[in-house]
């Protein structure tokens, strides 16, 4: 807004420089009264910021009514309207993004514009994790998870969750894990919980330790953090198409969706894996794409 704002004034004063010196011309003698200027340059730099801003964020009407809540005149709305239509139009014109879209692509953070429609005929199966060279999924296994087995998974690993199974041979998905909540079991038992080792069994739920009663009577002391784990994480069939998993992503700002069938595990889905497939299928390469 500033430097749009001196480009309007300069503007202005040169204008009413001009103005002045062909004072006597009929143009400037059917607009302008004798002896009174009709060159206001204050409102070339309103216009000038308002145009620039407009250029440069690719905003709109949000712009025109904060001009307006700025100057506090319906006076110089259409001026300043078309002002800011013209900037975006000659911005649109130059390069599609704002400065704002623009730093987004160049931090690298995982953003799906609302604005971009996904025609593509994919399933999740096409895009889920891992895939058939791709390492094993990292999971938590609930029947045989113990404090040893989290402490690994967080000092091999910089995933932002896990999913939890009950077991390794059903694949029954069960639940999700945090890191954030992994971190919190690891820091109550390493100063909070006495006589804890790495082979101390931990329970999430009810029905593993149910199964696991007799482990409770061994010498080996465990620990329950019932309630802690997500029973309920979103999670979709592997035949669901991709235009509906792209929504999802969008609409309800979801990180990530587990890909299961009848119950069973298969995979993950995360907002990098989506943005990379739309790279893929917009015939970009997928592995330029860096995110932080």
């Amino acid at each position: 807004m500033f430097v749009g704002a001196c480009m309007g004034r300069i503007l202005g004063v040169c204008m009413e420089q001009f103005a002045f010196t062909f004072r006597d011309s009929e143009f400037f003698q059917l607009f302008c009264s004798p002896n009174e200027s009709c060159v206001t340059p204050g409102l070339y730099a309103m216009i000038g910021a308002a145009a620039t801003l407009g250029g440069v964020t690719r905003m709109t009407v949000s712009l025109v009514v904060i001009m307006f809540e700025l100057t506090g005149g319906l006076t110089y709305i259409v001026p300043i309207m078309i002002a800011v239509m013209i900037s975006k139009w000659v911005g649109d014109a130059i390069i599609s993004d704002g400065i704002y879209d623009g730093h987004i692509h160049l931090y690298g953070y995982p953003f799906l514009d609302s604005k971009r429609e996904f025609t593509h005929n994919t399933l999740a199966c096409d895009v889920m994790r891992p895939r058939r060279n791709d390492a094993p999924l990292s999971i938590v296994d609930l029947s045989t998870v113990a404090v040893g087995v989290l402490q690994d998974l967080v000092s091999e690993t910089d995933y932002f969750g896990f999913p939890c199974v009950l077991d390794s041979t059903s694949q029954l998905l069960a639940g999700f894990l945090t890191r954030k909540d992994i971190t919190f079991v690891l820091d109550q038992v390493t100063h909070r919980r006495e006589g804890t080792t790495r082979e101390s069994r931990v329970f999430f739920i009810d029905s593993t330790r149910r199964v696991n009663q007799q482990l409770l009577e061994s010498t080996v002391p465990s620990v329950n953090f019932r309630g802690l784990m997500d029973p309920s994480p979103f999670q979709i069939s592997d035949q669901t198409p991709m235009e509906t998993v792209v929504e999802m992503f969008r609409k309800m700002g979801l990180r990530q969706v587990l890909v299961s069938h009848n119950g069973r595990l298969l995979g993950i889905i995360t907002k990098k894996d989506v943005l990379r497939h739309i790279a893929e299928r917009d015939r970009k390469d997928p592995t330029t794409i860096r995110f932080n």
